[in-house]
C-alpha cells in the first residue's frame, strides 16, 4: 500500500502548488474580462459576480495521480425576483440528490419579463430559472471573452475553451515551456453557480443519471463544497499531525480505479457511479466522527482503511448512506451549518441504485480489499492503465 501510494497516487506538493497558482491566474483573467463585458446589457441580464471559488480534491489535498484537472465555481449575479424552492428528490429530480428550483416570485414586475422569457421555463405552472439556458449563455459569454484573455496570456500559456451540450465548459491550459517548470497541460471545469448565501451554491444537475429526470432544466443541484472544506480544516486542527484520513481516501480511490480496469461494462460504469468520489468522501466523514480522532494516526493506516471498507460494505448492504450535511444534527458545533442545510430534508445518496447492484458492488469491494496486493500488481502494469479522461 505504501509503495502504491507513493509511486502512483501521491502528488508532488511543488507541482500541485505551481498548477493551482497558474490555474488561479488564468481563471482570474477570464472572469475579470467576462464580468467587465457582462456589465453592458444592464441590471436585468445575467452577469458574473466577479469572483470564483476553488473546489474539489485538488484544493482539499486528496487528489490522486496528476494535478491536471480542476473544478472552479463561477458565481453569477441574478435579478432579485427569484427565490429558491427546495423540492422532494423522489418527486421531481433524480433520486439520491438534493434538488432545488429557482422560482419567479408571484407578481413580479413587468420589467423582469424579458429576463423570464430568455432564461426561464415553466414547471407546474410557474416560471423557473432554466439551468440549460443559463449554461448555454455562460458558455457563449466565456467564449466571447476568450480572445482578449488569450492575447494577454500568450507569453504564459495557450488556452482554449471546449463545451459539450448540457455540461459546464472546460478551459484547457497548456503552459509555455519557459514559464511553468512543471509542463503539465491542465483542464479546468468552469461551473456556473447560483449563490444562495452562507457559501452555498446551486449548480446544474448532470445531464444523465441512473433514472430519467423529468423537467431537468428547472431543477438545480446543491453544492456545499465550502462546508466540506470547513469540516476538513476543522478535522486537520483536531486530528493528530500525522493523521492518515486523507491518505485513506486517496488509497481507497486508487483501489477503486484499479479494480475498475478489470471490470466489464456495464458493471464497470456502475461500479464507478456507486463508489463515486463523493460517496467515498461522505463515508469517510461519517466514520471520522464516530470515534476518537487519535485513532487516525499514521501508525494505524491499514486498520483505518479496513474500517472504511467495512463501513462502506455495511452502507451498501443496508442501501443507506445519508448526505453528510443535509439535516445532520450530529455535526460538531465548531462547523456551523447554514439554516438552509439544517432544515433540508435528508437525502440517501444510494437510493438511485437497486439492491442487487449495491450487493454486487459490496461483494466486489470486499474482494478488492482482500486481494489488494494482487490488484495493485496486476492492474498497475502499463497494458491495463487506461488514460484518465478530462472532466
Amino acid at each position: 500500500l505504501e509503495t502504491f501510494y507513493s509511486r502512483q497516487l501521491r502528488l508532488s506538493p511543488h507541482v500541485l502548488g505551481h498548477s493551482k497558482a497558474h490555474v488561479g491566474r488564468v481563471v482570474a483573467e477570464l472572469v475579470r474580462a467576462a464580468k467587465a463585458q457582462g456589465l453592458q446589457p444592464g441590471p436585468l441580464a445575467l452577469s458574473l459576480r466577479g469572483d470564483f471559488v476553488r473546489i474539489g480534491s485538488a484544493y482539499e489535498q486528496h487528489k490522486v495521480r496528476s494535478p491536471d484537472c480542476f473544478d472552479i465555481l463561477v458565481p453569477l449575479r441574478l435579478p432579485p425576483h427569484l427565490e429558491p424552492q427546495p423540492r422532494c428528490a423522489d418527486e421531481l429530480g433524480p433520486r439520491g440528490a438534493f434538488v432545488c428550483g429557482l422560482r419567479a416570485r408571484a407578481g413580479s414586475p413587468r420589467r423582469y419579463r424579458p429576463f423570464s422569457e430568455g432564461f426561464c421555463v415553466e414547471l407546474q405552472g410557474r416560471s423557473h430559472l432554466s439551468s440549460g439556458l443559463v449554461l448555454r449563455w455562460f458558455q457563449g459569454h466565456l467564449q466571447r471573452c476568450l480572445g482578449a484573455v488569450r492575447y494577454r496570456l500568450q507569453e504564459r500559456c495557450r488556452i482554449n475553451l471546449s463545451a459539450c451540450p448540457g455540461r459546464p465548459p472546460t478551459l484547457h491550459i497548456l503552459p509555455c515551456s519557459d514559464y511553468v517548470c512543471c509542463h503539465i497541460s491542465m483542464a479546468v471545469r468552469l461551473i456556473p453557480a447560483i449563490p444562495l448565501g452562507d457559501a452555498l451554491y446551486l449548480t446544474a444537475l448532470p445531464p444523465e443519471g441512473p433514472q430519467a429526470v423529468p423537467a431537468p432544466e428547472a431543477l438545480w443541484g446543491l453544492n456545499a463544497s465550502r462546508q466540506e472544506q470547513r469540516l476538513l480544516s476543522w478535522l486537520k486542527e483536531q486530528a493528530p499531525a500525522s493523521s492518515c484520513h486523507l491518505k485513506c481516501l486517496q488509497i481507497i480511490k486508487g483501489l477503486r480505479d484499479l479494480r475498475g480496469q478489470g471490470l466489464e461494462e456495464p458493471f464497470c460504469s456502475q461500479w464507478g457511479q456507486v463508489l463515486s468520489s463523493y460517496v467515498l468522501k461522505t463515508a469517510l466523514f461519517s466514520l471520522l466522527l464516530q470515534g476518537p480522532l487519535e485513532a487516525w494516526d499514521e501508525r494505524f493506516l491499514v486498520e483505518r482503511l479496513e474500517d472504511l471498507v467495512l463501513y462502506l460494505r455495511d452502507c451498501l448492504r443496508k442501501q443507506v448512506l445519508m448526505h453528510f450535511f443535509l439535516g445532520n444534527a450530529s455535526l460538531p458545533e465548531a462547523v456551523a451549518l447554514p439554516r438552509f442545510l439544517k432544515e433540508a430534508t435528508p437525502v440517501n445518496l444510494l437510493s438511485a441504485f437497486d439492491g442487487h447492484m449495491l450487493d454486487m458492488v459490496a461483494f466486489q469491494l470486499i474482494s478488492t480489499w482482500i486481494q489488494a496486493p494482487h490488484v495493485i500488481r496486476m492492474y498497475s502494469s502499463p497494458r491495463y492503465l487506461r488514460p484518465v479522461p478530462t472532466p
